[in-house]
């Protein structure tokens, strides 16, 4: 397989809640990050085009495309893509089983690592109560997780004028909020049970915009996060390893290291000027 130029090449890449056609998408960031990083296998974990916001109002700018057109590039080039649909790709499911254009569709998928170890790969909507037996109540909290990002990006943007980090208001409330917290607990005991009903060694799944990995459950829980907000992923690496990429936040990191260089070159500039 071609390798991007100074790409980082991993054996699995795992991604979800890319929620492209909503402009709360960061697609930009996903694109970079997907320059940066090539992969034998990749599996879309659900929720990659948001059809519960495209019915509402088509949204679908160049960077959404984009996407989509490096992701295909990746598949010509000889990655495996699976993509496995989430609930709001839910239409994606009727082609279950069909491939499409190289793109394989499957309901969940077990994915061997190279340690032998097996992992359940699934969006993890099935197990959110809310989405199976209050479809309303989900589009309302849909609505209001929209509202939450709408103040969020304006909130950053005084803070980034202040010269202040990034700050999440729904990541903060997800950790702060009691019920909130029980959700996310919740959900993680139900997926993990799934993953020992499969025999497996984990779960791989995306849904909650949660990232997170740990070994609590019995089996390995890895959620691979969104980019809406958190902007993260998950890679495997050749011997099995399993990491979790934070993407703004090595970007910030990646920065701050240049920083001093982008200093001492300003005043050399300075110095010759004078």
């Amino acid at each position: 397989m071609a390798q991007e130029l100074n790409a980082v090449r991993v054996r699995t890449l795992f991604l979800s809640d890319l929620h492209l056609g909503t402009k709360g998408c960061q697609a930009d960031a996903l694109l970079e990050f997907l320059k940066r990083y090539d992969a034998d296998t990749i599996y879309l974990v659900g929720d990659i085009v948001d059809g519960w916001r495209l019915k509402s109002g088509w949204y679908w700018p160049q960077a959404h495309n984009d996407v989509v057109q490096k992701l295909l590039r990746k598949v010509r080039k000889g990655a495996r893509l699976v993509y496995i649909p989430g609930n709001h790709d839910e239409f994606f499911r009727d082609y279950i089983g069909v491939h499409l254009g190289g793109i394989e569709l499957a309901d969940y998928a077990l994915h061997e690592a190279a340690d032998g170890k097996r992992y359940l790969v699934i969006h993890g909507d099935q197990f959110d109560l809310v989405v199976r037996h209050a479809r309303w109540l989900a589009l309302l909290g849909d609505g209001a997780y929209t509202a939450a990002l709408f103040i969020n990006t304006h909130l950053n943007i005084v803070r980034r004028r202040l010269g202040l980090t990034y700050w999440s208001l729904s990541s903060w409330a997800k950790l702060k909020v009691k019920n909130a917290v029980n959700y996310i607990s919740r959900f993680e005991e139900l997926l993990a049970a799934e993953a020992k009903r499969h025999e497996a060694d984990g779960v791989v799944c995306g849904h909650i915009h949660h990232a997170v990995m740990h070994e609590q459950l019995g089996v390995s829980y890895v959620n691979t996060g969104d980019w809406v907000e958190s902007c993260t992923a998950v890679v495997e690496h050749y011997d099995g390893a399993f990491q979790l990429i934070r993407w703004t936040e090595m970007q910030r990191e990646v920065q701050l290291e240049k920083q001093p260089a982008r200093e001492a070159v300003a005043a050399a500039l300075r110095e010759r000027v004078a």
